[in-house]
């Protein structure tokens, strides 16, 4: 059985928000949960959850304070959901095994190291081990349990979120880890259906993409400066975005 974007539901009852790619921007996110508990207050719902698809450090100016975010609304509610990215888990292999010439240390984890204190150095071996150390360090322990504990996947009604899509043909339920944080070219070029509808980031994109299998919801934060939101509730389908400049409603 398959399910098309036209008539997928969320479940009854409940409004999903979906939250994409936040990269380290930790004022966007701030600014989009407060746009979410604003739209809850005048439009209140039964029953919510908010999705992050994954990808809460790298490349923007404040990891630290989206983790630190993140953490704190967690703990005061169960109904926010935040799954795991492939620069989230490029994090915890850093820490395990830090190196150089890692995803992590290439794409962005020199700006995820700054937000704790530490600078980063390559310029030497040695310079490198010791600033690794400390930033190692300096990470709050909650912080990697954090990232620890994130999820691969979450199903709500006739949708899959996850963070960058699923390997087609195969069930649900036999994703690899790896296909749901890194798959791409394979899944992004299917036009078939899946089981469900698939929310993802990971591959960014000027504007939310809504297509019959799939909703990209990743529209490249660090590039453009604009975080979105893929609201669901019974059939209806529609789009928030926050700006650095200004809070803007779309779709």
């Amino acid at each position: 059985m398959a399910v098309d974007l036209a008539a997928a539901r969320a479940p009854e009852g409940l409004r999903i928000y979906a939250i994409g790619d936040v990269h380290g921007y930790a004022d966007l996110l701030r600014a989009m949960h407060r746009r979410i508990d604003e739209d809850l207050r005048f439009r209140p719902a039964k029953d919510w959850r908010i999705v992050h698809v994954g990808d809460y450090v790298d490349r923007g100016p404040d990891s630290k304070g989206v983790l630190d975010f993140l953490i704190g609304r967690m703990a005061q509610d169960a109904r926010i959901i935040a799954l795991r990215g492939n620069h989230d888990q490029g994090m915890l292999d850093f820490l395990d095994a830090p190196d150089a010439s890692s995803m992590f240390a290439t794409n962005g984890g020199p700006e995820t190291i700054r937000s704790y204190g530490v600078s980063l150095s390559t310029a030497s071996d040695a310079a490198f081990r010791e600033s690794a150390r400390r930033f190692v360090q300096s990470l709050p322990s909650m912080h990697r349990r954090f990232l620890e504990q994130r999820p691969y996947s979450v199903s709500l009604g006739d949708f899959f979120f996850c963070h960058a899509g699923i390997k087609p043909t195969v069930p649900l339920e036999a994703q690899t880890p790896d296909n749901l944080m890194w798959i791409r070219r394979e899944f992004l070029a299917y036009e078939g259906l899946h089981p469900k509808v698939i929310v993802h980031g990971h591959t960014p994109q000027e504007e939310a993409d809504l297509r019959p299998n799939r909703i990209n919801i990743d529209t490249g934060v660090y590039v453009r400066e604009k975080l979105t939101a893929l609201i669901l509730e019974g059939d209806a389908k529609s789009v928030y975005t926050v700006h650095r400049a200004k809070d803007q409603p779309g779709g």
